[in-house]
């Protein structure tokens, strides 16, 4: 048999390794705003809650206790506006990345079936679709998708690289259409409370959805909101049909969340209080990082939201990429999120503030 890797891209991140041995040669060491993985302490209520379920010898549910569920559909109606949410309308899940590589599979598609995504996304969606043998299918505005063999439609507000959001009246055009072609619309909405200049909403506020969870689910992560990215909390929400039959499917391959993280996420998502601490401290990063990125000549496109910088130069990426690392910054090209983001580089938030200093230095030195 092939190997099944034979049906995936290389992995991205191989690339970049040479830069970053030239960026850690800095005689101030590396400053990486490349991968994006949270740096702050996890809050201590969180931790806590993960240390006091620490005596858990069984086995956890897949559907998660009564507790979690509860917090989830909680949060969910005070966050996201989502209106008669029950407990079939969420499913918690090992982390985002890993539901977003098999949903397609986990869905049953197949060859002859189609999943779309947006031009410049995270790559994960179109390693999905070819896990599972399906057509991946990139657009730019899927209004003008052709819905033959069309099975799934990624969205993904606030966007991961550029950081842009989708409006209310964009949205439910984009769910209407997708409901009278029978296309089931995946949410990738992690970002959604890093809104910075417009104000992201979900695809399950009755504005956009109508009242009903028919055909959407919307994807959700503590990893960047709560510092939860070593934990793998996360979930998905919407269509109980959907989400029931993909609770069947899990349990049969065991994809349980451990449950000492079940206990850390009720106690994250029953504050807000350390959501909007860590807002502050990635808004006064962003500030600081976007002042240099434009007094060093870069250009920064949409970014209105999310933890990420969308900047250029007007070059190509990997020359900038190659420009930075010698400077002792490493970013990500912009062609890890596809052939459109190949004159442009994602700059993450994600470093220590004593980082994000040593990067505006770099970037100010004449």
């Amino acid at each position: 048999m092939p190997p099944v890797s034979d049906r995936l891209p290389v992995f991205p991140w191989d690339r970049l390794e040479p830069y970053k041995t030239t960026a850690a040669a800095h005689a101030d060491g590396i400053v990486d705003l490349s991968v994006g993985t949270p740096v702050d302490p996890v809050p201590e209520l969180i931790r806590r809650a993960l240390a006091d379920a620490s005596d858990s010898p069984g086995y956890p549910t897949v559907w998660g206790t009564a507790a979690l569920r509860d917090a989830l559909t909680g949060w969910c109606e005070r966050r996201l506006g989502a209106r008669g949410i029950a407990h079939t309308n969420v499913l918690p899940v090992v982390g985002s990345k890993e539901l977003v590589a098999w949903l397609p599979t986990q869905l049953g598609l197949g060859p002859g079936d189609r999943v779309a995504f947006p031009r410049l996304a995270y790559p994960t969606y179109e390693v999905g679709a070819r896990l599972a043998g399906a057509e991946p299918v990139p657009y730019d505005d899927p209004l003008e998708l052709d819905p033959a063999g069309l099975r799934v439609l990624w969205l993904n507000s606030p966007s991961n690289p550029t950081g842009r959001v989708l409006g209310a009246d964009t949205l439910r055009r984009i769910v209407a259409w997708a409901r009278e072609h029978g296309v089931l619309v995946l949410s990738d909405e992690c970002y959604l409370e890093l809104g910075w200049e417009a104000e992201p909403v979900s695809v399950l506020h009755p504005d956009v959805s109508g009242g009903s969870f028919e055909g959407l689910v919307a994807v959700h992560s503590l990893s960047k909101r709560s510092n939860l990215a070593g934990y793998r909390a996360a979930f998905a929400a919407g269509d109980a049909a959907v989400l029931g039959e993909l609770l069947q499917i899990r349990k049969h391959g065991g994809m349980m969340v451990p449950a000492p993280v079940q206990a850390a996420t009720v106690a994250a998502l029953g504050d807000d209080a350390h959501v909007e601490e860590q807002r502050a401290r990635y808004a006064a990063r962003r500030t600081v990082l976007r002042g240099a990125l434009e007094a060093a000549g870069f250009r920064i496109e949409h970014s209105e939201a999310s933890l990420y910088l969308w900047a250029t130069r007007d070059e190509p990426c990997w020359d900038t990429v190659g420009d930075l690392a010698k400077r002792g910054i490493l970013v990500a090209p912009g062609d890890f999120y596809g052939p459109a983001g190949d004159r442009s580089v994602r700059v993450a938030l994600t470093a220590t503030d004593e980082r994000v200093e040593a990067a505006v230095r770099r970037l100010t030195a004449v």
